[in-house]
């Protein structure tokens, strides 16, 4: 039996317009999209999201990662290979594609608060028989 892959991106933002507070969001993947392999962040402010940024990701009410879990963790620099650029989590059945983000905003020291958007990034596979 030989199976074909499609590797799928999916792309959700969140936007953070005030200081110190925990934005909920839900996104649906991709409907052919049945294995979760890996998540990546960026944003328009990316010092932003490494210095202030935590969350809690869910797909399909099972955790990927806990609350206040470090945004930084999840962040890959430009010299980084674009094939090594996401944290892999090994292959999640997506079920019915239900994604929950936690996104919570904190102060920093080190970085003042301007509104700004985190990008969310999930890489799935798509098995063909």
């Amino acid at each position: 039996m030989s199976y074909q892959h499609h590797i799928i991106k999916d792309r959700f933002d969140i936007q953070v317009t005030n200081p110190n507070e925990v934005t909920k969001a839900t996104f649906e993947l991709d409907k052919h999209a049945d294995l979760l392999h890996g998540i990546a962040i960026t944003s328009d402010s990316e010092p932003s999201v490494y210095y202030r940024g935590s969350q809690k990701i869910q797909v399909n009410d099972q955790e990927l990662f806990p609350e206040d879990f470090e945004s930084k963790l999840l962040m890959s620099g430009l010299n980084i290979s674009p094939n090594n650029r996401m944290v892999r989590v090994g292959k999640i059945a997506t079920g019915n594609g239900r994604v929950e983000i936690w996104y919570k905003d904190t102060d920093h020291p080190l970085q003042n608060f301007a509104p700004y958007r985190v990008t969310f990034y999930f890489f799935s596979k798509e098995m063909k028989k």
